[in-house]
């Protein structure tokens, strides 16, 4: 730490946020750190993030540390970080291996056999160095020598013993985040500053300032959504249109994927802004981490997609954004039972619950297309994470492009001043209640049907004062398990309010292949199942 920070890296110590500084990535949040790795192993793909903006957006001279601890190699995520790394050559990438022995409980496996790092590292690709820690001169001459690696990552392999020089501590079992006795510890500050051998003040040499000045909240919708009522079209299709369309707007909107972008649809910003699109493979945890690395410091809009169930691999590196207050959206497609043939391990039927489990993240499910549009715009423009949740079938719009949307704000899309039952949906199923109005009102039973555009924040006002118009009777529906979702969410809106009764209906079970019609139906979230639930309201009423 003391050679990198006041030997080998340039930066302004009175100005932790210039965007010229050299980049320190660990496992700690101090203010000159941008990203909160937590329980260590997602400090390196974050650091990925970081070299892959300054190498190929910023095409500017700071480079990129990251600290890591050897118990920490143990996750995989480390080395999906790895690969990445070496397959862009990220040669202002340097990660610095603590080789030490010990983990939290224990002595680790290889214990301090530094070759199979060494190995290990050159395997993946990147450039190696095998380095005694507590030597400064020998790692001044490896951090010089990263420096001058072309088109290769660095890898410092420092063999260290934890403790070093404090007796009966050093390379000791069981001191893991202990503090040191009162009674021992004026005597060890003592020894330490005796081996100091210059009273020298250390600056940090200055950073080059040769970053571009952007603005990454210079975002306009100039032209409207290109769709018309009535239109089919997929709301995955809609959020990869708008992406592109977006990716004119700022050229600092870039576009992450793991090998899904034929399925998300982000292939046509692809197409449009090829320098801008970064495919991170089937590597979730690492998809994250280096889209959280990429909007450090401000330096980009991100928006990382892939299918929703597969996001739930990354629900770690999602929850450690979050305390990281990193502007970054997520994007997963493919949710619930409407997924239809592709089966159960692709169906997201639990990704609202873990994203409003998450401080401060906006949950967007647009209903259509030009819903879908404003999403992605609105993203692009909010404070914190943002998730957007997109469905495989083509649905009709319903909104016309002039149609205005704000974070927060449900549409009635339906209504009457005779009202029998509110009905809550979003996503494909609000189309399966829009179908089910239809068949009511030939029947004279007139129901509101509400859009709720975001889940987080939830539109409450309009739910409740919605409710009490329809004599307290509210149905949510949702191609969601209904722990943690939509009926929860709205339960919890209304909780407060006296005679407001929610018929949830949900996903039960676990479940199968099929068309997604008959999915719909066969676990309860249909047309016909809103339809026999209003009718069982109104003959209750009657009795």
């Amino acid at each position: 730490m003391a050679v990198l920070l006041f030997h080998t890296m340039c930066y302004k110590q009175s100005d932790p946020e210039n965007p010229n500084n050299d980049r320190l990535v660990l496992s700690k949040k101090l203010p000159f750190m941008d990203v909160s790795s937590g329980w260590m192993e997602q400090s390196l793909g974050a650091a990925c993030g970081m070299a892959y903006t300054g190498k190929y957006f910023d095409k500017a001279s700071y480079r990129v540390f990251c600290l890591l601890g050897e118990s920490e190699a143990s996750e995989g995520s480390v080395w999906e970080a790895l690969a990445f790394a070496s397959h862009y050559s990220l040669d202002n990438l340097v990660a610095i291996f603590d080789v030490n022995r010990l983990r939290q409980s224990n002595a680790l496996p290889v214990e301090q056999c530094t070759t199979i790092y060494q190995q290990r590292c050159e395997a993946f690709g990147w450039n190696t160095y095998v380095v005694d820690g507590h030597d400064v001169e020998a790692l001044c001459q490896a951090f010089w020598q990263a420096a001058r690696v072309r088109e290769k990552p660095t890898a410092v392999v420092a063999k260290t013993f934890r403790g070093r020089g404090i007796p009966n501590v050093e390379s000791a079992e069981n001191w893991y985040s202990k503090p040191m006795p009162h009674e021992r510890a004026d005597a060890i500050i003592k020894l330490i500053e005796s081996q100091i051998e210059t009273n020298r003040e250390l600056v940090p040499k200055p950073p080059v300032e040769d970053s571009p000045q952007i603005d990454v909240m210079d975002i306009k919708l100039t032209i409207p959504p290109a769709y018309r009522v009535g239109d089919k079209v997929a709301t995955r299709r809609a959020y990869g249109l708008a992406l592109a369309k977006l990716g004119h707007a700022n050229k600092r909107v870039i576009v992450l994927d793991s090998d899904t972008r034929n399925s998300t649809f982000s292939e046509m910003f692809q197409k449009e802004h090829p320098e801008r699109f970064i495919e991170c493979f089937i590597a979730e945890q690492n998809l994250v981490s280096v889209a959280l690395g990429c909007a450090a410091h401000g330096r980009t809009i991100a928006f990382a997609s892939t299918f929703a169930a597969f996001l739930s691999r990354a629900f770690d590196q999602i929850r450690m954004g979050a305390i990281s207050h990193s502007n970054i959206n997520l994007a997963g497609s493919h949710c619930g039972v409407s997924v239809g043939d592709d089966g159960p391990s692709q169906m997201a039927l639990e990704d609202l619950a873990m994203f409003r489990a998450i401080p401060n993240c906006t949950i967007f499910y647009p209903s259509d297309a030009v819903s879908t549009e404003h999403a992605v715009y609105l993203a692009a423009r909010a404070e914190g994470m943002c998730f957007i949740r997109t469905s495989r079938p083509d649905t009709a719009v319903i909104y016309s492009p002039e149609e205005r949307f704000e974070i927060g704000q449900a549409k009635v899309i339906r209504q009457s001043i005779n009202d029998k039952v509110t009905v809550i949906g979003a996503g494909v199923t609000l189309h399966e209640a829009l179908a089910a109005a239809a068949e009511l009102a030939q029947e004279d039973i007139p129901i509101r049907v509400i859009d709720l555009f975001t889940i987080k924040p939830l539109d409450a006002a309009t739910v409740i004062s919605s409710a009490i118009v329809t004599g307290g009777h509210v149905i949510t529906v949702e191609d969601h398990y209904q722990e943690g979702g939509i009926g929860e969410a709205v339960c919890a809106a209304v909780a407060m309010e006296p005679d407001i009764l929610v018929h949830q209906l949900a996903v039960s079970g676990v479940p199968r292949s099929g068309q997604p019609s008959e999915l719909l139906d066969l676990f309860g979230i249909s047309a016909r199942h809103i339809v026999e639930t209003v009718r069982r309201i109104i003959a209750n009423q009657e009795c």
